[in-house]
């Protein structure tokens, strides 16, 4: 399966910089996410929206999820073991072996972790939680009615690349974890990493993302 290419567009003109809808209504959505082992798309879906100016990546999830659930609130509790939306980012074209995790759960607890990955096996697997920027910014919202979620991730640059120009190639994933209370849970990504069992730490199924 072919890496994908996105092309993230800059902000709009006047562009308000929240979580209102209708303010990311001229944001193309990423295509749907697909399940990691590459079988086909998830069924609860998530649309993505990325968009930049030259201080910030935003980056907003919205989630179908007919079970909302949470019980971690805490910064880089265990996100992971239940329901969240994910951004892992690098900058440059080639596989990177440090690259940044960004998780956001539907209570808008956030894990944020400098990633050191040298042979992409978990064995190897380092994951600093000590980083955890104060200029990062991020929310979640909830309505279980509408039975859906979001989150919104602004990411300042210069934690990513604190010196030189702004990268137009990077390397990244976005996914999602639907982990129902009663059923098999959902692992999806943008990028499938074709693992079974899911394992999203595969950078070199990192898909590109080329800033217009």
């Amino acid at each position: 399966m072919a890496l994908p290419t996105l092309v993230v567009p800059r902000v709009p003109d006047a562009w308000p910089q929240h979580e209102d809808p209708q303010a990311w209504d001229a944001i193309p959505a990423v295509p749907p996410l697909w399940l990691a082992d590459g079988s086909g798309p998830a069924r609860q879906q998530t649309r993505v929206r990325l968009c930049y100016d030259t201080q910030r990546l935003y980056a907003r999830f919205d989630c179908d999820d007919d079970d909302i659930w949470w019980t971690y609130t805490r910064r880089d509790d265990p996100l992971y073991e239940e329901e969240v939306v994910e951004l892992f980012i690098a900058p440059g074209e080639a596989t990177p072996t440090r690259y940044y995790e960004f998780e956001v759960s539907p209570a808008g607890a956030l894990l944020d972790a400098a990633i050191y990955n040298p042979t992409s096996s978990r064995a190897d697997l380092q994951v600093d939680l000590s980083w955890s920027p104060a200029t990062l910014r991020w929310s979640a919202w909830h309505d279980r009615v509408a039975r859906a979620w979001g989150a919104l991730l602004i990411v300042p640059w210069e934690l990513i690349v604190p010196e030189g120009p702004l990268p137009q190639l990077w390397r990244a994933n976005l996914y999602r974890i639907e982990r129902p209370r009663n059923a098999t849970p959902e692992f999806s990504c943008w990028s499938p990493t074709l693992t079974e069992p899911a394992d999203f730490h595969k950078p070199a199924r990192f898909g590109f993302l080329q800033l217009a």
